[in-house]
């Protein structure tokens, strides 16, 4: 007759065979019941899958290294997006199908902020998310279009409960680029959460989106059940770049 661990092993329950005999001794040492032994065993294993799966979720979200709320100096940020921020990492804004869009000028913080939310959507309730720099998307949008798989594409992305678009702003204004992104942004309203991130204000976002018609229907799409967050004050970087020439 086997021995359990090895049953344990075939049956892929991996961190229950690895202490299963050390847990065995403890519960008689301390008189388990039957009940509360076998809690403890399926408590392991479970937390196992949950952290092999929070591992695949952020591997799958591509969300660019060090941008997280242990590396964001919320003491930098204006006092009505700190005050916004908690409601934010509730993720009450993923359920009901809203989102973040974040504004200001170059090297402000804004892809480290809205990557650090979305980090802690990942880690607080497993939400599958994408982080894609706004010009990556375009340029994959147009190839699912020139190969006629537009649609697959768009259903593949749709299985991400939040999309995270950095840098709207540098997209190269073609009509076709314009096209495919307001397809995306359509396909979205209403159903799934976006984050952008933009150095444009709305007024300028003509830019983006030529045609005014265009661009007034992708801004009521995007700003719908929207939070706005306003980063100013001086650069991050020109900031960091003075300290580093004043230390040397």
């Amino acid at each position: 007759m086997k021995e359990i661990p090895a049953l344990l092993r075939a049956l892929n329950l991996n961190e229950i065979a690895l202490k299963s005999e050390e847990l065995t001794l403890q519960a008689g040492r301390e008189g388990w019941s039957h009940e509360q032994y076998l809690r403890v065993l399926c408590e392991l294993e479970l937390d196992r899958r949950s952290k092999r799966r929070t591992e695949r979720l952020l591997k799958e979200a591509r969300l660019p290294d060090g941008k997280t709320m242990a590396t964001l100096d919320q003491d930098r940020l204006p006092s009505k997006l700190r005050r916004q921020l908690p409601s934010l990492l509730e993720g009450r804004f993923v359920r009901e199908a809203g989102n973040i869009l974040a504004f200001g000028l170059p090297g402000r913080g804004k892809t480290h902020l809205l990557c650090a939310i979305a980090h802690e959507l990942i880690l607080r309730h497993g939400l599958r998310v994408l982080f894609l720099p706004s010009m990556h998307l375009v340029q994959q949008l147009l190839i699912a279009k020139r190969d006629l798989k537009l649609e697959s594409f768009l259903r593949k992305l749709d299985g991400f409960d939040v999309v995270l678009l950095d840098d709207i702003g540098y997209i190269q204004q073609s009509r076709e680029e314009m096209e495919v992104l307001f397809t995306f942004l359509s396909e979205r309203y209403e159903r799934k959460s976006i984050m952008i991130s933009s150095n444009l204000l709305f007024s300028e976002w003509d830019k983006i989106f030529k045609d005014p018609m265009t661009t007034a229907a992708a801004i009521d799409r995007i700003v719908h059940h929207s939070t706005i967050l306003e980063l100013d004050g001086d650069s991050y970087r020109m900031q960091g770049a003075k300290k580093q020439k004043g230390g040397g």
